[in-house]
């Protein structure tokens, strides 16, 4: 047979492929920005574009801010723009609660789930509502202090202002991409190309990745642009880019929606063959070997190819450790009721992020915990709220091993309900960030908890008298290594002096914008000379810090890693360079705003001490 007709056949091909492509593109209406379908002529219906900043921000997972203030926090990014185009460090943006990868170097830090597929790499997010519906045509948002930590926009279905709820809420992914590094810190306004999607919404989720920045990144607005008439693009195509030809694909054919992998997590019926190939020759250990290196879906869409995959992608050993978070859009009760065989052995369970706007019912969770909670070690429950009270006490009846729960921006769960968490003896990591528990719950969980070696009651405003809760601390838990009291307003140097009296293990302490801290009380000297074995400290926006705090810091924790002093006035350039001589691992020192130490300082410093980090931001 001639060369030319195996060479037609491929072309044939080719264009067959093409032209499915193309059509599928125009029916869902949708075009990518890197994969963009360049149209001759201009989509019908023509309508007149929509411009509205967001109206409210409805939900997000941390910010550097007070909960009773607006300096630093997501509600600035309702409205429009406070500070853009101005550049720089300014209280009126919005500011996650951390940047680089500093907290991932510390004694609190958490060990990684595996399984996560590498496109999900979100940190944080914050969902902002819109007044108007539109089909998003552009997203603009407004960056003013080290851009580039956004990693996806998502639109939603459900329209937070309407009276009747839908039966189902869908999420669609505008933009995504990995997380890069901006050269310098200056304002932006980020337009990245967006896909078109077949619903109108007023609903878009921002969801970023600090890891590559050199500091907290700052937003100040978000601009919707929009149509009310789903756009139609035309059929007419000058060129189709051969990146078409890829992976959405397999997105066309296993579906992203939440009934789609509810299929792949359910039984389906498989067809008998009469071999596996090789597979009938591999150990078994090997094989599960293998395929714990496969996401989630994958080993579901595994599952379903023969009656021997299948067993081995349904042995509950490959699901000791499960994440949910990445698939936090698809996660519905059906998707815990499918899993629920498969992971009578879990012990580390990842559900942040997941369950909300109705997606998981409280007897939902009950059941899967009655069925899967007997081995859990380790539960993380971040930004879950669907929780409540009978949650709570589920999990503190289901899951008796339990040592790590995480209900970190939990905001919606009552402060009675905290009570509960006593009667998990054996817990040693508890986060608490931004929920609501109360001071009586919280000395019953100390009581009885003294096991704990990680806390975090970071912005924790329903505590009236911390340094009764310090008392406590320093009376039963004898091996706490890591404490985060961000922001609490009320402790004084009687608690911090107990504290150190009775927590000597501590390596790391987050006591950033305590204003009740004064140096001259010798509350940080005390500190330092209680607690050699320090790793990390925090002591921001405290403005009493002066050269004798940082001296004994100097002569007593040596193995001092991270120290942040922003704001003080009292520091001078040789008190740190004593620092710096004797804490060998010195990794992260933050000197913004410090009155003492100038430009020329810091560039001296970083030439004599290179392995050092040091930050140091100037007012405008």
């Amino acid at each position: 047979m001639s060369p030319v007709f195996p060479m037609l056949t491929v072309l044939s091909m080719f264009y067959y492929m093409c032209l499915r492509r193309r059509a599928r593109t125009a029916t869902r209406g949708e075009m990518n920005s890197r994969r963009a379908i360049e149209s001759n002529t201009r989509a019908l219906p023509i309508n007149v574009e929509i411009v509205q900043y967001a109206k409210e921000v409805l939900d997000f997972s941390s910010h550097y801010g007070s909960e009773n203030s607006m300096s630093y926090t997501m509600w600035n990014l309702a409205g429009i723009p406070n500070v853009y185009p101005s550049s720089g460090d300014f209280t009126q943006t919005a500011v996650f609660r951390t940047y680089g990868t500093w907290w991932d170097h510390c004694p609190s830090a958490r060990l990684p789930f595996k399984r996560t597929p590498p496109t999900f790499c979100s940190q944080d997010y914050v969902e902002l509502a819109f007044e108007e519906p539109v089909y998003p045509t552009a997203v603009h948002i407004l960056e003013t202090y080290h851009p580039g930590a956004v990693v996806r926009i998502l639109a939603c279905s459900a329209n937070p202002y309407s009276q009747n709820p839908p039966a189902e809420v869908r999420w669609e992914i505008l933009w995504s991409e990995a997380p890069t590094k901006v050269n310098g810190p200056q304002a932006r306004q980020f337009t990245p190309c967006i896909k078109q999607i077949n619903f109108p919404t007023n609903l878009i989720r921002l969801e970023v990745n600090s890891s590559l920045l050199d500091y907290y990144t700052e937003l100040d607005a978000v601009v919707l642009h929009g149509v009310k008439e789903r756009p139609v693009l035309s059929l007419k195509t000058s060129m189709i880019d051969m990146n078409d030809i890829d992976e959405d694909e397999d997105e066309e054919k296993y579906g992203c929606g939440m009934d789609t992998l509810n299929k792949q997590f359910s039984i389906v019926t498989l067809r008998e063959w009469p071999t596996n190939g090789y597979f009938d020759k591999l150990p078994y250990e090997l094989i599960q070997l293998i395929l714990s290196h496969l996401t989630v879906p994958d080993l579901c869409r595994l599952a379903q190819t023969c009656k021997l995959l299948y067993q081995h992608c349904c042995d509950p050993l490959q699901y000791i450790h499960l994440s949910l978070q990445p698939y936090w859009a698809r996660i519905n009760d059906t998707s815990l009721e499918y899993l629920q065989s498969r992971c009578t052995l879990i012990q580390w369970l990842n559900l942040s992020w997941t369950g909300n706007r109705g997606a998981i019912s409280v007897s939902g969770f009950s059941r899967f915990l009655k069925v899967c909670g007997s081995e859990l070690v380790r539960l993380e429950l971040s930004c879950g709220h669907f929780l409540n009270e009978t949650c709570l006490e589920v999990i503190t009846e289901m899951c008796p091993n339990l040592q790590e729960l995480n209900l970190s921006s939990c905001d919606k769960i009552p402060p009675q309900a905290f009570n509960h968490i006593a009667k998990v003896g054996s817990l040693k990591r508890l986060i608490l960030y931004r929920t609501k528990v109360e001071q009586t719950a919280l000395l019953s969980i100390l009581n009885f908890c003294s096991e704990l070696q990680h806390l975090s009651l970071g912005s924790c405003v329903m505590i009236e008298d911390y340094d009764l809760i310090a008392s406590m601390m320093g009376a039963k838990c004898k091996k706490l290594r890591s404490l985060d009291l961000w922001r609490c307003k009320n402790i004084t140097e009687s608690g911090i002096a107990e504290l150190a009296s009775g927590c000597q293990l501590l390596e790391e302490l987050d006591l950033g914008w305590c204003p009740t801290l004064q140096s001259s009380t010798g509350c940080f000297t005390n500190l330092a000379r209680k607690l050699p074995n320090l790793q990390k400290l925090f002591l921001t926006a405290n403005r009493s810090v002066c050269d004798t705090d940082i001296e004994e810091l100097a002569a007593n924790c040596t193995h001092l890693r991270q120290l942040d002093i922003l704001g003080t006035r009292m520091v001078s350039p040789a008190s740190l360079r004593k620092l710096l001589e004797s804490c060998k691992d010195l990794s992260l020192l933050d000197v913004s705003f410090c009155s003492q130490i100038d430009n020329r300082v810091v560039l001296e410093l970083n030439a004599n001490f290179p392995n050092v980090f040091i930050k140091k931001s100037f007012t405008q």
